[in-house]
């Protein structure tokens, strides 16, 4: 009876012996975060959720699906003349939000099913209806995106007219805006301006005119935006936010006009008359497209800060933190196998997969653990 008894003792504690170790290995790549190097002071930051969407893969616009199901919602809603400050209104309508996908998971570029370029395309209409301007704009479910680096793969129209953004919002003085206006555009002297934006309280105060503030930039881009998708890029970080294009740092911003507070993000185009910024409206239909918009941040939901302490077991380890790649369109964590369970993803990935292992890994040790201790 002695002997029996200690055979179930230490199966017992072999059985424990067991369960702390799995619990303290790292199930998953990632699972302590998503980090970025400060091209300004080579300054490491690290995230601890993601959404990314592949725009030229994923149908945001599908009837069936319900709302917010990847993230995503289709805005509808007007501004007056005198509310958009233009001689024209705003029309935000879901139908000028078209999903041009690519059916080959493989391929990235080219025509999508609906003809030209593939993703996101935001549609400023030439027509004007009711002294409106039918224009295009989708934003993220949810505002629990706080300090984090946002990323969008965007061709900009080259129909004169327009502003075309990606940008982070929680209200008229909490926001950070890459803008480009079309009719600035000038191909005979390579002339592709970018207007890098903090509205603030003060920007409000003079007329919404973020230009009158040292929160405003104009850079001319090495590139032409219509003729090629690039990636746009914010870090909004605790004391400052940092602008890119394809990796280039564009601008850095700090002091009280850095926002205080989680947001959305969106992205939109726009026309509504204002000589002083889109002028326009267009004289044909304009149209925008997103391939991808890619987000690593950190939530300000206090679930997700638990859930990101419950998984986060030891930040030193091998693939605890995973460097996020510069400018890479075709690359998704979300698409590789073994990534961190329980992420804010737009489908069903690799994440799903990891979970299905972690319940059967931990159903077989306990399985068997049982049947040594005979429970």
């Amino acid at each position: 009876m002695h002997q029996r008894t200690l055979r179930r003792t230490m199966s017992s504690l072999r059985v424990l012996a067991s369960l702390s170790i799995l619990s303290s290995l790292v199930l998953a790549d990632c699972e302590c975060g998503y980090s970025i190097v400060t091209g300004s002071d080579n300054k490491r930051y690290i995230f601890t959720d993601l959404l990314e969407s592949d725009f030229v893969h994923l149908d945001i616009t599908d009837e069936p699906q319900s709302y917010g199901e990847y993230g995503w919602a289709l805005q509808e809603f007007n501004m007056s003349s005198e509310v958009a400050r233009g001689p024209y209104g705003e029309l935000f309508t879901p139908q000028n939000v078209i999903s041009n996908n690519i059916a080959n998971s493989q391929v990235f570029t080219g025509s999508g099913s609906k003809g030209s370029d593939a993703g996101l395309n935001l549609v400023v209409k030439s027509e004007i209806k009711d002294g409106m301007v039918a224009c295009a704009d989708v934003s993220t479910t949810e505002s629990h995106y706080y300090h984090g680096s946002f990323r969008a793969g965007i061709k900009v129209t080259d129909v004169p007219g327009t502003c075309s953004a990606f940008f982070w919002y929680m209200n008229d003085t909490q926001e950070i805006d890459i803008e480009f206006l079309s009719s600035e555009f000038n191909r005979n002297n390579n002339t592709f301006p970018v207007n890098l934006v903090l509205q603030t309280q003060e920007s409000r105060d003079r007329g919404f005119d973020a230009s009158k503030t040292g929160d405003f930039k104009k850079i001319n881009l090495p590139f032409d935006p219509t003729a090629e998708f690039h990636e746009y890029r914010i870090d909004f970080l605790p004391d400052r936010v940092l602008f890119y294009a394809d990796v280039e740092l564009l601008a850095e911003m700090n002091g009280t006009g850095v926002p205080s507070t989680p947001g959305n993000l969106q992205v939109s185009h726009w026309s509504n008359g204002n000589p002083g910024w889109s002028q326009g409206p267009p004289k044909t239909d304009a149209v925008t497209t997103v391939s991808y918009v890619k987000a690593y941040f950190n939530s300000s939901v206090e679930s997700r800060l638990d859930d990101y302490k419950a998984r986060c077991k030891d930040p030193s380890a091998p693939l605890a933190v995973c460097a996020i790649p510069d400018n890479n369109a075709t690359f998704f964590f979300s698409d590789v196998d073994n990534m961190t369970p329980n992420q804010t993803t737009y489908h069903e990935n690799g994440g799903g997969r990891t979970r299905a292992w972690w319940s059967s890994l931990f159903a077989a040790a306990f399985a068997t653990s049982t049947s040594m201790v005979g429970l």
